[in-house]
């Protein structure tokens, strides 16, 4: 196999080059349009690309897009076009017509196109949708998410995360999104609120939401990027190094025979009793494994080699995105929005 190509060598691209030295799996090459990003390509001993144009001639069998948001569907329909895999990180567009364009392009080429939501490639997560699916929980009542972290003000220095397309809506929530459809189902329609008056950037920098979903839980979700707290899955998921754990958890889910908590994997019964007045037990689900981007990656590379289907599709990213779009539509109407997908 010739390799996956990393186009985009921020934050994120150098996250998977580093993956795909855990995992072992060949580094193609690096594609960035900036010359300084020459010496990333040189340290993984790979060709330095400053156009995907280029590094598509070269052949590569797969290529990973971690390019600012915007930039998403130039470079998935170019390896489309190219008949080349993709992997888009998330959130696979920023308007939903892209992110249909791309999957329906994707699929009439046939070329595969994954949608970078790592959370489901990790192991407490499998093991909670498996205790859900087996109906260890009963029947699903409700769910409550938060993403609430402080970024620094070094963060918005580069211009693009400060403007439309950028924000924790797009940028943070998306991941939550996704983990909530991937356990819970399809959202069927969303009610939420957002400010920006801590920065005052184009961007919000708070949002609270209210969804509910096919299934008929009801589920809230809070994101900021402007809070000092413990409770996102960034912090206690232990899954990126660059974060501080610590030993919280940042999505409840509650039936009417058990809740869930994760990422700790902590699932609470009364064995069947269903009655306040009785004890209530935990039991802690598989945590430890692999980093979630180096099984991505395995995964990405299975999918190229016809061995595997994808753990996210693009047709899953888009979907998420739907809901995302409802949630940041919601957020500036005020009013009631319905995923479109």
């Amino acid at each position: 196999m010739n390799g996956i190509a990393v186009a985009g060598a921020g934050m994120i691209g150098k996250r998977h080059l580093a993956a795909l030295r855990i995992a072992g799996l060949p580094v193609h090459s690096v594609i960035d349009p900036d010359p300084a990003t020459a010496a990333i390509a040189a340290e993984f001993g790979v060709p330095h690309y400053e156009s995907l144009d280029k590094g598509l001639e070269a052949k590569p069998a797969g290529v990973v897009v971690a390019t600012p948001n915007v930039l998403h569907p130039e470079g998935a329909m170019a390896c489309i076009s190219a008949q080349v895999p993709v992997l888009i990180e998330k959130p696979i567009t920023t308007e939903l017509a892209d992110a249909v364009r791309i999957v329906e392009a994707g699929e009439a080429a046939n070329v595969p196109v994954l949608t970078g939501q790592h959370r489901r490639h990790l192991p407490v997560v499998r093991a909670a949708k498996e205790r859900i699916d087996a109906g260890a929980l009963g029947t699903l009542v409700a769910a409550h998410a938060m993403f609430w972290i402080s970024k620094p003000d070094d963060y918005f220095e580069t211009p693009w995360r400060r403007s439309k397309g950028a924000g924790p809506i797009l940028m943070n929530a998306i991941h939550d999104l996704d983990l909530l459809r991937y356990l819970l189902g399809e959202v069927e329609s969303v009610r939420a609120v957002q400010t920006n008056r801590i920065r005052n950037h184009e961007i919000e920098d708070a949002c609270a939401a209210l969804l509910t979903f096919e299934s008929g839980v009801i589920c809230t979700l809070q994101i900021s990027d402007a809070v000092v707290s413990p409770w996102s899955f960034e912090l206690t998921a232990h899954d990126n190094p660059a974060y501080p754990p610590t030993d919280q958890n940042a999505l409840f889910i509650g039936g009417t025979h058990g809740s869930l908590s994760l990422p700790r994997g902590e699932e609470w019964s009364d064995g069947g009793k269903r009655d306040w007045w009785q004890p209530i037990a935990r039991t802690t689900l598989l945590r430890g494994g692999d980093d979630p981007l180096v099984a991505q990656l395995e995964n990405f590379t299975a999918v190229i080699r016809g061995e595997e289907a994808p753990v996210c599709s693009g047709r899953e990213g888009m979907k998420s995105l739907a809901a995302l779009v409802a949630l940041r539509d919601a957020a500036q109407s005020g009013k009631t929005e319905v995923p479109e997908v």
